[in-house]
């Protein structure tokens, strides 16, 4: 059912799905821009939900929090996020922190109010932040956070300008969890030819947990048909923020080579299905935008809404390595 090139969600980038205490799965992304002078995309955070996988793609889509009744945060929004943690709600998100500079991007976070955040309001947390001592944590262009627990301490892990574009991780108190309490620790940066394809690139983090392991998939590259997802992996009882324990392998798992009329997979996150399988969701280009015969396509592909989300299985190796494509 998943493992077909089928658009699960139109021109709906950095897709996420979870699912929550009450039973439902909600799915956001980015809320994309047709073309540059678009006035109103990249503007909002979107929540649609579902008992079922599958009714998210026509469930009804709700914006949940918009830029322009923010005084933190403003256009451009990316890659937002929508976590559980501690009883509450949380949407980690990018945004710039200055309304007059679309590329003064950082992590922010919002909080839902109450129960419900498909129903509630939200509350805006502002700019993630950091302890005193770490001057070097979201001070300079990031985004793509995403956040994990593992044997009740939290984690999050970011993308953030390093030299090149890194993935970092920091632990959080989850009663506070728009706040680093641990100085950001490099986790992964672009090192192989196939990361560093036009832009040296590693971003969009992503967590799955499975038979005593915990695997951290990477987007590299930049954001067109070279496109890809990367993967690290770790014992489960090992230390998670020593970089020691972690084990990157030299190839990508996804990429446009692997796929059929698919194109730059990647930003991905991973959600069980109601049988409790492993899913891999993230986005791609089509064959029509790949041709350049789509009306945005030969613009700048920041502005081509044609990253579509896409479902796919995830399969097991005899190694215990995930699978991405069959």
């Amino acid at each position: 059912m998943y493992n077909k090139n089928e658009i699960f969600i139109k021109d709906r980038a950095d897709p996420y799905i979870t699912k929550g205490s009450d039973g439902y799965y909600y799915f956001t992304a980015s809320y994309p821009m047709y073309g540059k002078d678009d006035p109103e995309g990249y503007d909002r955070i979107i929540l649609r939900r579902s008992k079922t996988i599958e009714g998210l793609k026509t469930a009804e889509e709700k914006t949940i929090w918009d830029e322009k009744n923010s005084d933190t945060a403003h256009r451009f929004i990316w890659a937002p996020e929508i976590h559980e943690i501690n009883g509450r709600w949380y949407v980690y998100f990018a945004a710039s922190g200055d309304k007059n500079n679309v590329w003064d991007i950082n992590c922010h976070a919002i909080m839902c109010k109450g129960a419900d955040p498909y129903n509630d309001s939200w509350e805006d947390k502002g700019k993630f932040g950091c302890p005193e001592d770490d001057d070097f944590s979201f001070t300079r262009f990031s985004l793509d956070m995403t956040q994990f627990s593992h044997f009740g301490r939290h984690y999050v892990l970011w993308a953030q300008h390093g030299g090149n574009s890194n993935v970092y991780i920091a632990e959080i108190n989850p009663d506070q969890p728009y706040k680093t309490i641990c100085k950001a620790i490099l986790f992964t940066k672009p090192e192989y030819d196939w990361e560093r394809v036009n832009i040296p690139v590693n971003e969009g983090p992503a967590v799955m947990k499975h038979n005593g392991r915990i695997f951290v998939t990477f987007s590299a590259s930049a954001t067109g048909p070279e496109y890809c997802v990367g993967l690290m992996y770790a014992d489960e009882n090992a230390d998670l923020l020593d970089i020691n324990s972690w084990t990157k392998l030299d190839y990508p798992l996804l990429s446009s080579i692997q796929l059929n009329g698919e194109y730059g997979p990647g930003h991905n996150c991973f959600v069980k299905d109601e049988n409790g399988d492993w899913l891999i969701v993230y986005h791609s280009r089509d064959e029509k935008c790949f041709r350049k015969e789509c009306k945005h396509a030969n613009g700048d592909p920041l502005y081509d809404p044609c990253r579509s989300a896409h479902i796919r299985k995830v399969y097991w190796d005899d190694d215990g390595l995930p699978i991405f494509h069959r």
